[in-house]
């Protein structure tokens, strides 16, 4: 079709746009509680290409009181959503291009080769903190929805693409745009898949187990009870409760994934001085969740199994275990392999690459739980960006993905939308 041809042309011609553009956004330090300025980036652009905004504040006690609302930050103040729509002529499948613009913090900045907001390019990629997780997935949605606006194609669905916050501290604000109304017929998130397919998530929690043991002095150690050891007993049954989650599992999505739903220890705190038994532990960690049971089935398999620990020693017989569910959590979500999204965004990735799609299950969890559970909006997980590289030092995308996921959801939306003739 003559549109297919425009978008690939300007999109090819527009490249160093979409590479300046992704520049600016990573040179912004958007963490947790700063992402005003790299926003106001974004809403600029959504301005010039002509959308419809809405922008608010997060926070509102609708949102607080929802049942998949879990958050810890105490102020969303000056750190705004946005919502920014090309409104359609009306008849066609609407679509939700939905990504986060916070970024995790820099960790120990010795390790990084380029300054971590310094949105270098060098040999075909560009470094910095969010250039993968996931700014080049914004800038993809973005030059997909300038390549329209730019040779004036007009769609019969709208294309509503949101900027939002929390992402990576549990989807506060995928879930605020969820309950201010936004739902669509589909939505495609861009965050580092390796150019993969994921149509379905698998969802997370943390958790905190407090172990109470008795404290002694250490040259009559004998006389407490370690809380360090009683966790080596909770820590080696976590670590079965996770073989024994991961064997039911035989989805072929998770064929190339060792461990499709991890249960991770990544912190632990306990004593005060070495010439003392502790007479604390506290673990924490996170617990994932497959994409078909819900967050309740996982939280009672985990209170299951440490009431199991507590059965068996005597100890903690008298002093049983304490479990908490805190922080960030994000739920799992799931759709056919055959839903026509996944075909229309298949056809449009053979278009561009000349290659079927590899299509898995996503190792970690998304706002696409949000988005589809809460939403009822039919999701896949597609986009640019080196999945091992987010999170980590020396954080970079190749600029090629960028531009080639860019053409393919420009594609998706042609047919998806559908054009006005």
């Amino acid at each position: 079709m003559k549109q297919e041809v425009q978008i690939k042309q300007w999109l090819k011609e527009n490249r160093a746009r979409g590479a300046r553009l992704l520049q600016i956004l990573v040179r912004e330090n958007s963490t947790r509680g700063n992402e005003s300025s790299t926003q106001a980036l974004v809403i600029e652009k959504c301005r010039q290409l002509g959308l419809v905004l809405d922008i608010w504040e997060i926070g509102d006690a609708k949102l607080k009181k929802h049942p998949a609302y879990c958050c810890d930050r105490k102020s969303f103040d000056g750190n705004p959503n946005l919502v920014a729509v090309l409104k359609g002529t009306g008849g066609g499948k609407s679509i939700i291009l939905n990504g986060h613009i916070d970024v995790v913090p820099v960790g120990d900045e010795s390790s990084w080769k380029h300054d971590p907001f310094s949105g270098m390019i060098e040999c075909g990629k560009l470094y910095g903190r969010g250039a993968t997780d996931m700014k080049g997935g914004n800038v993809a949605l973005l030059m997909a929805i300038e390549s329209l606006v730019a040779n004036g194609i007009k769609l019969k669905g709208d294309v509503i693409f949101q900027s939002v916050i929390e992402e990576e501290s549990g989807g506060a604000g995928t879930l605020a745009a969820v309950l201010r109304g936004y739902h669509a017929d589909g939505a495609i998130i861009p965050e580092p898949t390796n150019m993969k397919l994921f149509p379905k998530q698998q969802g997370s929690m943390w958790f905190r187990v407090t172990i109470t043991g008795k404290a002694a002095h250490g040259g009559t150690r004998y006389e407490g009870v370690s809380a360090i050891e009683k966790s080596l007993l909770v820590i080696q049954r976590l670590q079965q409760l996770e073989k024994d989650r991961n064997e039911k599992i035989s989805d072929p999505l998770f064929e190339k994934i060792p461990i499709p739903i991890p249960i991770n220890i990544g912190k632990i705190i306990s004593g005060e001085w070495p010439s003392s038994v502790p007479d604390t532990a506290i673990i924490e960690g996170r617990m994932g969740v497959s994409p078909e049971e819900t967050i309740q089935a996982a939280q009672l398999e985990m209170e299951s199994c440490l009431r199991e620990i507590c059965e068996q020693d005597e100890w903690l017989q008298e002093n049983p275990l304490k479990l908490e569910w805190f922080g960030g959590r994000w739920l799992p979500g799931s759709l056919e392999s055959d839903h026509s999204l996944m075909n229309e965004l298949t056809n449009s990735f053979i278009d561009v690459k000349g290659i079927p799609p590899v299509v898995e299950a996503s190792p970690w969890g998304t706002d696409g739980g949000i988005l589809s559970t809460v939403g009822n909006t039919p999701v896949v997980v597609f986009g640019p960006g080196i999945t091992e590289t987010a999170h980590d030092a020396n954080e970079h995308i190749n600029l090629e993905d960028m531009f080639a996921a860019s053409e393919i959801i420009a594609l998706t939306l042609l047919k998806w939308c559908e054009v006005v003739e």
